[in-house]
């Protein structure tokens, strides 16, 4: 555990990184969007923060500097910069006579002439209260244990601690031999290592995902808000947020939400920015002649970096983010798309490009999974993916009784017993959005009017953007992995349909046919309530007068106060979480358990394993070397060695101190223990645990190839 004066240390590191991220992203978001205002600004701002995070600390992890002290210097540097560059820019233009940027009144989910909460809105915040707390309460429990889910023990975790031991990005960390895990993009586990740093523990690992959920809510809540059905969409954006299949996201590190928020808010940034555009001048009643003009260059570039944050996280937003990146060209005015695409194409390859790239220069292909397209060939690991076999849910679609033993209980399980209704409302949603539906919509409070004759082409594009990611899940090589006829990764693989279902039902009041209806819904305020903003005899508070003077001050010092509430508990947290981190794991075997509470405890080793899962190995401080033992091969392949001899070389060039030999899981009728063990059996290696499926050895002496048992 961390003593108080460095655990005051990684805090102060923590906030100056968001002070410094937020006060970049917010001025560039004010100068690529200058007519965004309120919720929907502040998302902007956070994601270009974000941006700000991950581009530092790609930088200097190409350079082997991704190191605290550097990349404090490097977030400060940009955050600081791009604001005084920027501020003074506009100081510029202004003294040249330039139009100031228009205010306008922010728009506010407020009943009639501003008195009161509508009641959709209140229930709205209620429900929104509950899912947050239904998923913290879901990531105090990782509290207590650390991350144990799979995938953040196989690949997250390891990921994040090897970005920060290493202090370098570009090199592919080799993990165990399934999937090609290792060309995964990483810009969540690269958050993740932006908090390790400050502390050398991932304190804040297993809480990231709870702001994560907290931003989608946010987002979805933009997603409806310039059509007036803010409260609507936030509501069902919460339920389907709620639904177990993402339960596993609470307190692990896995990447599912991170990329739900990324795509949420480029969606919600280009409706939002789409609204605000300047209008055209009208031409009949032809849409398509005399439209208002397209977004801005700005608004582009900034819906092109959280489409490529999205697909930087994680493959299956690829499609998505494509499919948004296309469309908002393809309905820019004539004479600008290839512009609009130039802008829209950049941004996303500044938020998610550099993963790929990585690949591209390793492999001679950025995603390298595919060794070809069509009639060309490309070069990729001569290997098979291992893991589970891989089934697409489109291959088992006319499958009657796959539906009936798999399909339908993991639906229900996953999505809950009211799942055929969630992904109904989702579908509807993103249908009810494309060309063909005609509606109009008129921004509530009379502060703006926006109608549309015919289709909306920015929701179009949204609504395709949902459908694509329902594609990618359809035809996702793992989203009915299992045997033949078996798919038992299919509940586990609605997750990669879960951010069509919320990108769907957060549209779904946005719909042409539903949002004047809602939108009366959300505004109308009952008289009980608009009486608490009024003094008696009728007259209307003036509430400005009374605030301003003081509104300033009492926010910035309830937020002291609540950042040092923060820090407080969290010293007293992080004691408690340090010293029951895996101290106790309950895995998939007595020998794996074992081997991980073991591991916990020691510092500064290299330890040489053959456990897919490894991260509790790494230790409580992170300190340790883990590698998973393997051969590297042609384009980025990475198998295990397949003799004995090749093994023990392996360990003598490793230079390992620990072997860790043992399988993920028991296997009826199998050996005890691994062939890896007895290959390690011999003078110069003592047991420290043996437990099936598990022999943990120390190392004392070299090896030798050449006394391998037969």
């Amino acid at each position: 555990m961390l003593d108080l004066g460095a655990f005051l240390w990684g805090v102060a590191q923590i906030l100056a990184l968001a002070g410094f991220a937020w006060l970049g992203g917010r001025a560039i978001c004010s100068r690529l969007v200058p007519d965004l205002s309120g919720a929907p600004a502040h998302l902007a701002s956070a994601v270009l923060a974000l941006a700000i995070l991950v581009w530092a600390a790609e930088a200097l992890g190409t350079l082997s500097a991704f190191e605290p002290v550097p990349y404090l210097l490097t977030v400060g540097v940009l955050g600081v910069g791009s604001s005084t560059l920027l501020r003074r820019v506009a100081a510029d233009e202004g003294g040249r006579g330039r139009r100031p940027r228009p205010q306008r009144p922010p728009h506010s989910p407020i009943g009639p002439s501003g008195r009161g909460v509508a009641i959709p809105t209140l229930i709205a915040l209620a429900i929104a209260a509950a899912a947050v707390a239904k998923f913290g309460a879901e990531v105090k429990l990782k509290l207590g244990t650390g991350m144990t889910g799979f995938d953040s023990t196989w690949y997250h975790g390891p990921f994040a601690a090897g970005f920060a031991q290493t202090g370098q990005t570009w090199d592919v960390h080799y993990i165990a031999p399934q999937f090609l895990a290792w060309f995964y993009p990483a810009n969540s586990e690269l958050l993740h290592a932006v908090g390790i740093n400050p502390f050398d523990r991932d304190l804040l690992s297993p809480l990231l995902n709870l702001g994560w959920f907290v931003g989608c809510l946010v987002a979805c809540w933009c997603v409806g808000r310039p059509y007036g059905v803010a409260p609507w969409s936030l509501a069902l954006g919460a339920i389907a947020l709620s639904v177990p299949t993402l339960a596993d996201q609470a307190g692990e590190a896995r990447n599912d939400i991170v990329g739900i928020f990324f795509l949420l808010a480029a969606v919600a940034v280009a409706l939002n920015a789409w609204a605000e555009r300047p209008a055209g001048r009208e031409s009949g009643n032809d849409p398509r002649r005399g439209r208002p003009e397209g977004m801005s260059a700005g608004a582009l570039v900034l819906v092109g970096i959280g489409a490529g944050l999205a697909a930087g996280t994680k493959l299956n937003f690829l499609l998505p983010a494509a499919v948004l990146v296309a469309g908002l060209a393809a309905i820019a005015p004539r004479g600008r798309r290839l512009s609009s695409l130039a802008g829209t194409g950049l941004g996303a390859l500044a938020g998610g490009g550099y993963w790929y790239l990585r690949n591209l220069i390793h492999t001679g292909n950025p995603l390298p999974w595919f060794d070809s397209v069509g009639p060309l060939s490309l070069p990729a690991p001569e290997q098979a993916l291992g893991g589970r076999e891989a089934h697409s849910v489109f291959g088992y679609l006319t499958d009657g009784g796959v539906w009936s033993d798999w399909f339908g209980p993991g639906l229900h399980d996953g999505l809950w017993i009211v799942w055929p209704l969630l992904v109904l409302a989702a579908l509807v949603g993103l249908v009810l959005t494309l060309p063909g539906f005609r509606g109009s919509s008129n921004r509530d409070g009379g502060r703006s009017e926006h109608r549309s004759a015919g289709w909306e082409p920015v929701l179009a594009v949204a609504g395709l953007a949902g459908l694509a990611a329902a594609l990618a899940w359809l035809v996702a090589p793992t989203s009915a992995s299992g045997p033949e006829g078996m798919p038992r990764g299919f509940e586990s693989g609605l997750r990669y349909l879960a951010p069509a279902l919320v990108l769907g039902v957060a549209l779904l009041p946005a719909a042409p046919p539903l949002r004047d209806l809602l939108a009366n819904l959300a505004s109308a305020s009952p008289s009980r309530l608009r009486s608490h903003f009024l003094p008696p005899g009728g007259k209307k508070c003036d509430r400005n007068r009374v605030w301003r003077p003081v509104g300033g001050f009492l926010g910035a010092a309830l937020a002291a106060l609540a950042v040092a509430v923060a820090v407080a508990a969290g010293y007293f947290v992080q004691r408690e979480y340090l010293g029951d981190r895996y101290a106790d794991p309950s895995f998939t075997a007595p020998g794996l358990n074992a081997a991980f509470a073991w591991g916990s405890s020691l510092s500064g080793q290299r330890i040489a394993t053959t456990s897919t899962r490894q991260y509790p190995l790494f230790g409580t401080d992170l300190s340790n070397r883990v590698d998973f033992v393997g051969v590297e091969r042609p384009h980025g392949g990475f198998v295990a060695p397949a003799t004995c001899r090749a093994w023990r070389r392996l360990l003598e060039d490793g230079g390992y101190d620990y072997v860790v030999a043992t399988r993920d899981r028991l296997e009826a009728g199998g050996p005890p223990y691994p062939q890896t063990a007895r290959w390690t059996e011999g003078p110069g290696a003592v047991v420290v645990i043996r437990e099936p499926p598990t022999v943990v050895f120390k190392l004392t002496a070299p090896l030798d190839p050449s006394s391998c048992p037969s």
